[in-house]
């Protein structure tokens, strides 16, 4: 019988660390074209959303 209260250790740090996981949609052939970009550029792909969202957040706090 599966424990459904049971935290997971990566859960766990995930919280601890103030990781969230975060979905969405888009057309699939953007979603492959930023893989092979970002694989040729050997970058993971969350490092390079974070370090954009990063960019566009410092870009409007510029602006106010």
């Amino acid at each position: 019988m599966k424990d459904d209260n049971k935290v997971r250790p990566q859960d766990k740090w995930n919280d601890k660390n103030g990781y969230i996981s975060k979905s969405f949609k888009m057309y699939r052939k953007t979603a492959e074209a930023f893989k092979e970009a970002c694989d040729k550029a050997g970058v993971t792909q969350a490092g390079q959303i974070t370090k954009m969202m990063q960019q566009f957040i410092d870009e409007m706090r510029e602006k106010k």
